[in-house]
């Protein structure tokens, strides 16, 4: 596996990834809810530094965080977002930010629960050592999350999974249905997000209709188009399939997405909310 998310890390599709997850986990977390078993497929390093080589040639997080951060006017459901990269940027500035599992940790009780899988050696390790300092009730284990999560998913409580693979592999799309289906036998109940890139429709549409075929609960389904899918070369957008989504949830992200092609998209941009 070739992909290191350091070179991604604050880029559009981070900023609509984690403003939904930090939405869908606030009520989930909310005083007088039940424990919370949270899972993370393809969780990564957990902390990423924007000065770093890998972020610097890609470049993507001037072009997405920066701006965010920048804008005073953005949606409200960007505030926790906001306020988590001021948390670890102490000294000011934004030279951190922070992913998907240190999201996660922060918002987390004490009676709740990560598990935060990471196929790649040396960004488990490195994720071990972001979470410690937290004292989250969470654990990082160095496995492929496609495989290992439906059986470490609980068939009765609250539960969040996060399923954000590299989609390096040709069959990820597949894998993505098909976590999706195993996770629902378990826990029919889940709040399961899948996070795509949107490249060309087929691909996105061979999902959608992955997500049918196993007659999942309803889904949202939030894409944000930067500009028209017509280059499958390209990453050209990005989208989430929320199964089992917070009633609160669709609210939030519509103006997260909208503020995404709005500021950062080009000319034939696309923001799109819809159930399944």
């Amino acid at each position: 596996m070739n992909y290191r998310h350091h070179f991604h890390a604050g880029n559009f599709a981070d900023l609509i990834k984690h403003a939904a997850l930090l939405a869908a986990l606030a009520p989930l977390t909310a005083p007088g809810a039940p424990p919370l078993t949270v899972i993370d497929t393809h969780a990564g390093a957990g902390l990423y530094d924007l000065d770093g080589d890998m972020a610097r040639k890609s470049g993507e997080a001037a072009l997405g965080v920066a701006r965010l951060i920048a804008d005073l006017t953005a949606p409200a459901v960007f505030a926790p977002l906001k306020a988590a990269v001021d948390q670890v940027n102490p000294a000011g500035g934004l030279r951190f930010y922070p992913g998907s599992p240190w999201l996660t940790a922060q918002a987390l009780r004490a009676g709740d629960h990560l598990t935060a899988y990471e196929l790649r050696p040396e960004d488990a390790l490195a994720l071990t050592s972001v979470l410690k300092p937290l004292r989250a009730p969470a654990e990082v284990i160095c496995a492929d999350g496609f495989d290992s999560a439906p059986q470490r998913l609980a068939k009765a409580g609250a539960a969040l999974i996060l399923i954000d693979p590299p989609f390096e592999r040709p069959d990820d799309y597949e894998r993505a249905a098909a976590a999706l289906a195993a996770l629902l036998a378990r826990g029919p109940a889940a709040t399961i997000m899948i996070w795509t890139p949107l490249k060309d429709l087929e691909t996105f549409d061979r999902l959608l209709r992955g997500i049918e075929l196993i007659n999942a609960p309803p889904t949202l389904v939030a894409e944000t188009r930067l500009r028209p899918l017509d280059n499958p070369m390209r990453l050209n957008g990005c989208a989430l399939t929320i199964t089992n989504p917070p009633p609160s949830l669709e609210a939030a992200l519509r103006p997260a997405c909208d503020w995404i092609v709005e500021r950062l998209g080009q000319r034939g941009g696309e923001a799109r909310v819809w159930t399944l």
